[in-house]
C-alpha cells in the first residue's frame, strides 16, 4: 500500500523536494554572500525619501481602501473561474450560464464602479 503510495506520487514528492533545497539553499547563499555595509539611508526608519509624519496613526483616503477592496472583490473572480474553467465540461450547458450571468453581474459592478470614479485616481 506505501509502495503504491509512493509511487505514485513520486514526481510531487521530488518536485516538492527540489523547492524546498533550492529555496532554502538560495537564501543560505544570498546570507553568506550579500554585502554587510548599509549606508545610514538604508538604516532610515523610512526608504521613500522624505521624513515620516508626526502621527503613524495618521487617516487615509478612503479612495485607497476602496481600490484596495475592489482589487480584492476582483481577484477573488480568479477563485471562482479556475475550478468552473477545468470541470466546465462536466457542468454543461447549465454551469456555462450560470457563470455567464456571474460575470455579467461582475462586469455591472465594475462599469458602475468606473462610472462613479471609484477607481479615479487623482
Amino acid at each position: 500500500m506505501i509502495v503504491e503510495f509512493l509511487k505514485d506520487y513520486f514526481p510531487i514528492i521530488l518536485f516538492l523536494t527540489i523547492a524546498l533545497i533550492l529555496s532554502i539553499g538560495f537564501i543560505v547563499i544570498n546570507f553568506l554572500f550579500s554585502p554587510k555595509n548599509p549606508d545610514p539611508e538604508k538604516l532610515s526608519a523610512y526608504e521613500c525619501g522624505f521624513e515620516p509624519f508626526n502621527d503613524s496613526r495618521m487617516e487615509f483616503d478612503v479612495r485607497f481602501y476602496l481600490v484596495a477592496i475592489l482589487f480584492i472583490i476582483f481577484d477573488l473572480e480568479i477563485a471562482f473561474l479556475f475550478p468552473w474553467a477545468i470541470s466546465l465540461g462536466k457542468i454543461g450547458l447549465l454551469g456555462f450560464i450560470s457563470m455567464m450571468i456571474f460575470l455579467f453581474i461582475l462586469t455591472v459592478g465594475f462599469i458602475y464602479e468606473w462610472k462613479k470614479g471609484a477607481l479615479d485616481w487623482e
